[in-house]
């Protein structure tokens, strides 16, 4: 009873804290953003150098005639007509665009087939297992049926011997197990 009394006393404490963190952190997020200076464009690095241009991540080197364009983002590969893509840097300078596509195509490939071969290879092992164990239970069922078929015929040949003995007069008492044997 006495935590329900206290609960109601800490939630507008609680409430206040959370208020001034969130306070404190869109406080914080705008001193940030009017300390960046707004990013220059990037015909500004041309005629400098490669690691200059590619420090924004927006713009592209062209080995060509050093310059610094825009990325062509409505396109996914820059065109031919702005730059080859041999000559062409985005991202790193020591790696040309094309390598970069065919790099990033062969990951990505060898990523997918190895997926493939994973998820085929779990399946066919799943469908295994439960074939062997399908077996195995199919095999138990059978040695059981041959046990009880071998039991029956065990106690039928027992039966058949039985009145065989019975008619010639060489069964025992079950009364009197140790009978004297007659010489006749």
């Amino acid at each position: 009873m006495e935590a329900a009394r206290r609960w109601p006393l800490w939630w507008p404490l609680w409430l206040q804290g959370l208020a001034l963190l969130w306070g404190r952190a869109v406080a914080g997020l705008e001193q940030i953003r009017s300390t960046v200076p707004p990013p220059q464009a990037c015909s500004a690095f041309s005629q400098k150098s490669c690691e200059e241009c590619l420090i924004n991540v927006s713009c592209l080197w062209c080995y060509t005639n050093n310059t610094c364009i825009d990325y062509p983002v409505r396109s996914i590969f820059p065109p031919s007509s702005l730059c080859s893509l041999s000559n062409a840097r985005w991202g790193v300078c020591w790696i040309n665009f094309e390598a970069l596509i065919i790099a990033m195509a062969v990951v990505a490939g060898l990523i997918l087939v190895s997926l493939a071969v994973c998820c085929c290879y779990c399946c066919y092992c799943r469908r295994r297992s439960r074939r062997l164990q399908e077996e195995e239970e199919q095999l138990a069922r059978k040695r059981e049926e041959r046990r009880l078929q071998s039991l029956q015929r065990k106690h039928e040949r027992k039966l058949k011997h039985d009145e065989i003995r019975k008619k010639y007069g060489l069964l025992q008492d079950s009364d009197n197990p140790y009978s004297r044997f007659e010489n006749e």
